[in-house]
């Protein structure tokens, strides 16, 4: 049986991590914090590590570099748990060593995954010569998950910077690369014959953007544009499509996130067609609220016009449909800004 050290200083999740890594038939040992996790591993090398970044005492980081440094430990597959979305943190643990990472809150078959992969490299690694072994670095170029293609564009990408409200690319030109999001908010949209604008999608930080063919340069089938000040790394169509050619694993990859955003897409388009305009509305809340990253009471910074544009109705509607939200107390209306007041009301409006 595989034995996991977990190192985590949240009770709870520690708790229950610990608990479906058991039921997956592993040997979990635990550590409450960065320095006991470091001692441990050290006194009884387990075969894999996951770690939290953000720790009391000594930090991911800290445990890693440790770790790191020493003969009996510096092998051992580690995987960081992390609450941060930001890039170039989670670059940060990569170019220390770390084998993969995992946003919280993550999905128990990412996690079950996560670990099973790096075990599966691991045992392979230790079939051969040690000379090969210690130069692991070399054994990362091939590409085979999200996280991996994500750091191959934030290492070779080329960074692309736009304004609040600024265009990145407008609906009909000719596209040539794929990006993926280091910083800010995103918003694809498409003008109808009445010259109304509907937002077709969200992208957060860490989303990929520009997705039409792998192949071919054909036209964007809708613009975006940025809601908040924003950071690309491009990487060009033919240059992917080499990466592709040279990593199979990665492509299967791309093409469940696509089917998923397909689902997402369709499950948008059966809320606008049958939901009220209440339940639109709500829905419309919440989801900014989610793809913002902001907690219940932190404002929405989005214009009135975006977030109507998302619901497909009309900002007369929309604003009126708010005002009753704000007299329920559901939200309060703080000038632009919008804050959640009651989330778990606002998810069962009907």
């Amino acid at each position: 049986m595989k034995k996991i050290l977990l190192i985590e200083d949240d009770t709870v999740l520690r708790e229950n991590t610990a608990e479906l890594l058991e039921f997956a038939n592993y040997k979990v040992q635990t550590a409450a914090n960065g320095r006991h996790g470091t001692t441990m591993a050290l006194a009884y090398p387990p075969d894999i590590i996951v770690c939290d970044i953000m720790m009391p005492e000594l930090d991911g980081y800290g445990v890693l570099q440790e770790l790191a440094s020493d003969e009996s430990t510096r092998n051992i597959p580690f995987i960081f748990l992390s609450a941060k979305t930001e890039q170039k943190e989670i670059r940060r643990g990569m170019d220390m060593g770390a084998d993969d990472y995992l946003t919280k809150p993550f999905d128990e078959q990412d996690l079950i995954s996560a670990v099973e992969s790096r075990l599966a490299k691991a045992e392979l690694l230790g079939r051969k010569p040690e000379s090969i072994l210690k130069n692991r670095k070399s054994s990362e170029q091939q590409i085979r998950t999200l996280n991996e293609l994500k750091n191959f564009f934030d290492d070779y990408g080329e960074i692309e910077n736009f304004k609040e409200e600024e265009n990145i690319y407008r609906e009909g030109r000719r596209s040539s690369k794929l990006y993926l999001i280091l910083k800010g908010i995103v918003k694809c949209h498409k003008i109808d014959e009445n010259g109304k604008e509907l937002i077709t999608s969200l992208h957060p930080t860490d989303d990929f953007l520009g997705f039409t063919s792998f192949l071919d340069n054909v036209p964007y089938e809708e613009s975006a544009t940025a809601i908040e000040d924003v950071e690309l790394a491009g990487i060009s169509k033919e240059k992917l499509k080499a990466v592709l050619e040279e990593n199979h694993a990665i492509s299967l990859e791309l093409i469940r996130l696509l089917t998923e955003d397909i689902t997402e897409i369709k499950e948008q388009l059966l809320q606008m067609a049958y939901s009220s305009v209440r339940k639109k509305t709500a829905l419309t809340l919440l989801q900014f609220a989610e793809i913002i990253n902001k907690k219940p009471g932190d404002p929405i910074k989005v214009s009135r016009n975006d977030l109507a544009s998302v619901t497909g109705i009309a900002p007369e509607s929309f604003i009126r449909t708010l005002s009753g939200f704000k007299k329920e107390g559901l939200i309060v209306i703080e000038g632009r800004n919008i804050r959640i007041v009651d989330l778990q009301a606002l998810k069962f409006v009907d």
